[in-house]
């Protein structure tokens, strides 16, 4: 009997062993999927995937070309993390359309520029000159807030980061505000004198941060607000892939590859 026993209890600890090392296995390869942005946003993931991929971490790069599916899909599931957008524009997102996405890390940022269109300087603006600007709520304030430091108009400062063109308060060259989607920006240069475009899509249309007539600063207040963030579902920020993501993000080997790729029009915040 007690070597029956024996052999029992020796027959069960072999299959927890087994079931051990199967469970073992299966967590060695930890899969993510990550929505982003073209450029720089799925180039600079490319650079972190050899990073995770030393980690045992199989990445997969989803890009979108829109502000708004990235965040869709990963409040359903479909994603992982995205990474293509700031915070002041996920707080507006979340707030206008029920999702329940939060940041876990801040990456870098893109200063927003001021490119010449069919007038080549800020001095040559005619007065009623059109200047086209993002039509998303967070990126028109922080738009208008740079043609306000570049002495265009002045906006009323209590509509912070809501701000749009009914919060100007004063406009000498009764300087026309153009609203239009932030991807359409880089193709309305010829229509318009101007136009703001985020630096992402700057990027995407083979144009140089140096090209523009005014930019954000990386010192200034504009740099920490609008950092671009890695976002996932709520509930979510402490997953394994995830802060390998973010590890992997903040690595030399990123950092090195945003200095020496972008020539300042994406700057790295670690």
């Amino acid at each position: 009997m007690k070597k029956i026993v024996a052999l029992a209890l020796g027959a069960l600890l072999s299959l927890t062993l087994l079931a051990g090392c199967g469970q073992q296995t299966a967590s060695e390869t930890i899969k993510i999927k990550v929505g982003a942005s073209p450029a720089p946003h799925a180039e600079i993931l490319e650079v972190a995937k050899e990073e995770l991929a030393k980690e045992g971490v199989e990445l997969e790069i989803v890009q979108f070309t829109d502000y708004v599916m990235p965040n869709t899909s990963l409040e359903d599931g479909s994603l992982d993390a995205n990474y293509f957008q700031h915070k002041p524009y996920l707080d507006d997102f979340n707030a206008n359309n029920g999702t329940h996405l939060v940041p876990v890390a801040s990456i870098h940022y893109e200063p927003l520029g001021l490119y010449p269109g069919k007038t080549t300087s800020i001095d040559a603006l005619a007065d009623g000159a059109t200047i086209a600007v993002p039509n998303d709520t967070t990126n028109e304030a922080r738009a208008l807030l740079l043609l306000e430091a570049a002495g265009l108009i002045k906006v009323d400062h209590a509509a912070g980061f809501t701000a749009t063109k009914l919060d100007i308060t004063e406009n000498p060259k009764n300087i026309e505000i153009l609203e239009i989607e932030a991807a359409q920006l880089p193709r309305s240069l010829q229509d318009v004198d101007m136009a703001v475009i985020n630096g992402n899509y700057a990027i995407d249309a083979g144009m140089k941060v140096e090209d523009a007539l005014a930019k954000e600063e990386k010192d200034s207040e504009a740099a920490q607000t609008y950092g671009n963030i890695i976002a996932v579902r709520e509930g979510h920020e402490n997953d394994e892939g995830i802060a390998a993501l973010v590890k992997a993000l903040k690595s030399d080997a990123v950092r090195t590859f945003i200095e020496e790729s972008y020539e300042g029009a994406v700057v790295p915040l670690f």
